[in-house]
């Protein structure tokens, strides 16, 4: 209890640093014949650079969610365990029976409903990718009855949600047939990233619990390719309490990609591939960041030593020339390419070519960078030769 305490008053302090990064829009619908309030979080530094983009989340129930989200995602950014977003809450407290009643006979969204999910498609986040600069990646947050809003997105014949999140949801009676309808294999034709978060929690009723296990064995069991079902637990007495821990856990799996190298990682995806596929990840692993996220971060140095042994250790170093033009092609401005390519050609006896790229690397370093001197031994070495 106390270890929960403390993160939810961490988020709490986080949210008076960003509170005034807070925008807020009356969003005039044509689709609802009338306005909506949105409150628009716009991240640190979006305005110093021109350039770059950000992934959108668009976040219902904005009354108390919309906090709970951006001060996960302040964090998690800070952490350099996701990407800065763009974030709007949509307003649903005065409307919200109506934003998300569906017929009890058979699980379909009613008018209301319906004018309100086109409002979300077609308004919404319309007049966020035109006002401000999104990458392609959309997170689409609901809680409770507007999780299963949520989960109607599912059906669309074009994918341009990429994250389903759908906390403490209340689904319909019949949402197994739903999602049987939806053709969710079509994900798995998109060279493309989706997640679907469901949470069950220990505090819902039995019935509740019963329906979301049914949906997440449901939906863990079809396998479609690109389409990431992460089902989760929350072992809590709490339904409020379960809505602070769903959202960061959520966002520990959605961003996943975003994050460097973890052991797990490692040890899952990277330590048996020979030197060709481990640098073939990495460089992969970098694209996919920039192009979901618009954030082209170059590369980590530590993911570049988390391959390092396998490119040295494995097929004699013959790789190493590869590996360094890997890393100038992601992260130009880093001396580790020369670096890397110098050790290929010293390698090989080729001391003159091995000088060139080692002065070439020493030539970007900062001479306060503590790692200078050990790097310039490099050009003393072969100076002689």
């Amino acid at each position: 209890m106390i270890k929960k305490t403390l993160t939810l008053l961490f988020i709490l302090f986080s949210f008076v640093g960003f509170s005034q990064k807070i925008i807020e829009k009356e969003l005039t619908s044509d689709i609802l014949e009338t306005t909506r309030k949105l409150r628009i979080y716009i991240p640190e530094g979006y305005e110093l650079d021109s350039i770059k983009n950000y992934p959108l989340a668009v976040v219902l129930d904005e009354e108390y969610l919309f906090d709970t989200y951006v001060g996960s995602a302040v964090l998690f950014a800070k952490k350099d365990k996701a990407p800065q977003q763009i974030i709007v809450g949509v307003a649903m407290e005065e409307t919200k029976v109506k934003d998300i009643s569906f017929n009890r006979t058979n699980g379909q969204l009613n008018a209301d409903s319906r004018y309100f999910y086109e409002f979300l498609r077609d308004e919404v986040i319309f007049y966020m990718e035109s006002t401000y600069r999104t990458s392609p990646f959309i997170s689409l947050v609901g809680h409770g009855y507007s999780g299963n809003l949520v989960s109607h997105f599912l059906k669309e014949d074009t994918a341009f949600i990429n994250s389903f999140i759908c906390i403490n949801p209340s689904f319909s009676d019949f949402i197994g047939g739903e999602l049987q309808s939806y053709n969710l294999a079509k994900f798995g034709k998109e060279d493309n990233t989706f997640y679907f978060y469901t949470n069950n929690a220990s505090s819902f009723s039995p019935l509740k619990q019963e329906k979301i296990s049914r949906v997440q064995k449901g939906l863990k069991g079809l396998s479609i390719k690109n389409f990431n079902v992460i089902n989760d637990y929350i072992k809590t007495s709490s339904s409020v309490s379960a809505i602070a821990e769903a959202v960061p856990r959520a966002m520990t799996k959605i961003f996943e990609i975003y994050s460097a190298i973890s052991k797990e990682e490692y040890d899952k995806n990277i330590k048996d591939l020979s030197p060709k596929d481990a640098i073939y990840y990495l460089e992969s692993k970098y694209l996919e960041i920039e192009f979901l996220f618009g954030t082209n971060l170059g590369i980590r140095e530590r993911d570049i030593y988390a391959i390092e042994s396998i490119i040295i250790e494995k097929e004699n170093g013959d790789r190493l020339k590869e590996f360094g033009q890997m890393i100038l092609k992601l992260f130009p401005t880093s001396p580790l390419g020369e670096y890397y390519i110098g050790r290929y050609y010293e390698t090989g006896k080729m001391y003159k070519k091995a000088l060139k790229y080692y002065k070439i690397g020493y030539g970007k370093m900062d001479p306060a960078d503590p790692n200078s001197d050990a790097y310039y031994e490099n050009v003393l070495r072969l100076g002689g030769q």
